[in-house]
């Protein structure tokens, strides 16, 4: 209500709002509320929390997803290149390029990138999801820009999209990799070690056969579990680059709310995190049965 408001629109709202009322009974008041779909009016936009989020959502899934395949396309061949060459030159190289992005700041790393491909080098575009002179130009149907203008048909808002699109989901996806590469490494080490492997060897089949039919189909099942947790990560854990890119996603949407002290948003946006994290593990273990005949 801010804080010139009188003492009876204070105590109205105050009413209002529950907190008249003993804290049990507000807390099964907001489970009640939650489970039929009632998340609170957000302070900051005035509409309903849920309905700011939908909106915000498929930035960041957009985001995320990119992220995700430069990650594990980039993560689980070199984590099985280093346990191959393991102690070699290749693998030390390996895992200092994970060490780096595993270490690194993703908003530092996010400027120097700005700085460098953007504003020096002209190779990408800068903040937002795309140029300023395309905003409205493309009707939201899905909420997915790059799917949008296809649907419309504007290949111009499309690859301005792309060009925004690869330095955020870039660095957000190398950041990733170093957390699969690493894995990746300890799961094939420990299957190489295994005496099939041997065997096979033994047997006459080449180091590729090897290697990708027989250890690394043994590590799939745990691959799964190791994508689908580092791509929920990404799907929370984007605030820094998409405050740093300006990209109007969930996590820009969450730090500002938080920031002002909106707390319908916050609290709902702490629990769609939970919940993507469940998901993302029940779909795991889904998953499971069709990479592992074992689990059926």
């Amino acid at each position: 209500v801010g804080e010139d408001a009188t003492r009876e629109t204070y105590e109205q709202v105050f009413r209002s709002l529950g907190l008249d009322r003993p804290v049990w009974e507000q807390f099964f008041l907001y489970l009640r509320d939650v489970l039929t779909g009632n998340f609170g009016t957000s302070i900051r936009t005035g509409q309903p929390v849920i309905q700011d989020i939908l909106h915000v959502m498929p930035a960041t899934i957009e985001l995320a997803t990119f992220a995700i395949i430069i990650g594990a396309g980039l993560g689980v061949p070199l984590g099985v290149f280093a346990a191959v060459n393991k102690d070699r030159w290749q693998d030390h190289a390996v895992r200092v390029v994970s060490l780096f992005g595993h270490s690194m700041p993703i908003f530092w790393t996010g400027m120097i990138a700005l700085i460098v491909f953007y504003a020096h080098l002209g190779l990408v575009g800068g903040s937002g999801r795309m140029d300023q002179f395309y905003i409205g130009l493309v009707d939201e149907r899905t909420g997915f820009l790059l799917i949008d203008s296809l649907l419309a048909g504007d290949m111009d808002v499309f690859w301005s999209a792309v060009n925004h699109l690869i330095l955020p989901a870039s660095l957000l996806g190398y950041s990733s990799s170093a957390y699969i590469t690493r894995m990746t490494r300890s799961f094939m080490l420990d299957q190489l070690g295994q005496e099939y492997v041997t065997t096979a060897r033994v047997k006459g089949l080449s180091s590729r056969q090897t290697v990708w039919l027989h250890a690394f189909g043994n590590i799939r099942v745990q691959l799964v579990t190791i994508v689908a947790l580092a791509y929920g990560s990404l799907l929370e854990g984007a605030v820094l680059i998409e405050t740093v890119f300006a990209w109007p996603g969930f996590g820009q949407y969450l730090t500002s709310n938080l920031i002002i002290g909106d707390m319908n948003a916050v609290m709902t946006c702490v629990l769609i995190v939970g919940v993507i994290f469940i998901g993302l593990n029940l779909l795991s273990d889904v998953l499971y049965r069709f990479f592992d005949p074992r689990t059926r």
